[in-house]
């Protein structure tokens, strides 16, 4: 059996849609990469199953949609795999279609649909597509191991009967949409095999990559996949609303391979926030017993709030890095609406002891909230700007508040009718979808703002004091580049 897991590129988009692994997607003008961790996890997987696996990213490798087409001709796959999101679920079914109209490809073959999007709205995609089955929730990789092995005709391990497909997984039955029931997160992380990176290109996703100061750099996830799961913008709490974390010696054996058969230089992990308490502590030092804070940087999300000035210090000596932080407001109601359970004081203080500690905070910023007033989204450029220009943060992402279905903020709007439409190729963070105080134009010149701070004397000055080595000037030439691609990202 022949599976491709794909992620070709839409025709009518300009510049690169980060799609793979993201939480909030855009289209970027300066091209921007990550690695699929789960996905990737998917293909290593069947391959060890003993399928035959094609890893197929045009996105991230350049290829057209024509050549994707000519691919899937050539290749003539048993099922194909796509992660999709709200932003361009259409194109998908658009896709769906078309492969399964070809009547080149001769038997046409099961494609299969995951992500957030998909698991908040199953049967939409039935609909709207000729799919054939959706998998719902964070653990596809899972799931789809477990569909092509009931496809294969696999026999369950005791009984000898006909393996049964898992809890999760939507399907069409003579014409009826039909379901096994509500996913369950019950996965063993600990089971899973570390990532064959050969096999997923890793090479796509080493260095197109604004976290990395360092490359080749990769990612990896310690946990499924925030701690604290309760933000009301968050579309992964769709995913994985119970959260499980592997063992750090686990993990620290997945680094140690990253370190000597990839020779990776930095790695971001991209659990929704790190685990923290004894998990931070035994991981930091295992990290220094065996060595490897000598031979890599370690970046991962946190919470504001989380740490304390002994575990900064650890991660220090552990050779962390990057911490990214969710700011996302500088009103004390948002954070409130949002249930962000953070003060913004704590936003201050904690990147104040991030820096003391040797680390460098980047703070994730948003705009255009309902609620908002312009002048209280002023307050969030304020306080950006005295955090980039005070060397508090060191680097920071803002983008539009977009409300993907399955959020609880999605179904806020729908009741409160803030949203101007269910058009979903609309929630590409091109343009606001929901109603505000304040102008669409203006709510986009915040954002522009916010990265317009890096080319202010002020900033440029403490940034260029900050150089200590050739990896920080060519970090520094990489994120100019990266600044500008945002600004041109937000233009009108």
């Amino acid at each position: 059996m022949k599976v491709i897991i794909a992620y070709p590129h839409f025709q009518d988009i300009e510049g690169t849609p980060l799609l793979s692994q993201n939480r909030q997607y855009q289209v970027f003008t300066e091209k921007t990469v990550i690695y699929p961790v789960v996905p990737a996890s998917a293909a290593t997987l069947l391959k060890q199953a003993g399928f035959e696996v094609i890893w197929l990213d045009c996105i991230a490798e350049g290829i057209s949609y024509e050549r994707f087409r000519e691919i899937i001709q050539q290749e003539k796959p048993d099922l194909i795999a796509f992660e999709t999101k709200t932003p361009v679920v259409k194109q998908h079914w658009r896709i769906i279609n078309e492969i399964k109209g070809q009547s080149s490809v001769g038997r046409a073959p099961k494609i299969v649909l995951f992500g957030d999007h998909v698991t908040a709205l199953p049967e939409e995609s039935f609909k709207n597509s000729k799919v054939d089955f959706v998998l719902c929730g964070g653990d596809y990789d899972f799931l789809l191991l477990n569909l092509c092995n009931f496809l294969n005709g696999q026999r369950a391990t005791g009984n000898g009967q006909r393996l049964s497909l898992e809890p999760g997984i939507w399907y069409r039955d003579n014409g009826h949409i039909k379901n096994t029931g509500p996913f369950q997160l019950n996965h063993d992380l600990n089971s899973l095999p570390f990532i064959d990176r050969d096999l997923t290109c890793w090479q796509l996703y080493a260095y197109k990559n604004g976290n990395y100061k360092r490359t080749p750099g990769t990612y990896i996830m310690s946990g499924r996949d925030c701690w604290y799961h309760q933000c009301t913008f968050c579309s992964w709490p769709t995913l994985y609303p119970k959260f499980r974390a592997r063992r750090p010696d686990n993990v620290l054996d997945e680094i140690g391979q990253l370190i000597e058969k990839y020779r990776f230089r930095e790695v971001m992990d991209d659990t929704g926030s790190f685990p923290v308490g004894d998990w931070l502590r035994d991981f930091c030092k295992g990290v220094i017993e065996r060595g490897y804070h000598k031979k890599i940087y370690l970046d991962c999300n946190m919470r504001f709030g989380a740490l304390t000035s002994e575990d900064f210090s650890l991660m220090k000596k552990a050779n962390f890095r990057l911490l990214l932080f969710g700011l996302e407001s500088a009103n004390q109601k948002t954070l409130d609406r949002i249930n962000k359970n953070l003060k913004v004081e704590e936003i201050i203080e904690g990147c104040k002891s991030a820096r003391k500690a040797g680390l460098y905070p980047h703070i994730t910023i948003m705009f255009g909230y309902p609620w908002e007033t312009y002048e209280e989204a002023l307050n969030t450029l304020k306080l950006g700007s005295l955090l980039l220009k005070k060397g508090y943060a060191y680097t920071m992402q803002a983008t539009l508040v977009i409300p993907y279905p399955g959020t609880a903020l999605f179904e806020e709007c729908k009741t409160k009718g803030w949203l101007k439409t269910l058009d979903w190729d609309n929630y590409d963070m091109k343009q606001p979808v929901m109603q505000t105080a304040i102008p669409d134009d203006k709510i986009m010149e915040l954002v522009q703002g916010m990265y317009k701070i890096s080319f202010q004397p002020k900033f440029i000055l403490r940034k260029l004091f900050s150089l200590k080595d050739f990896d920080d000037i060519k970090y520094s030439l990489r994120a100019s580049k990266k600044v500008w691609g945002h600004i041109l990202d937000f233009r009108k």
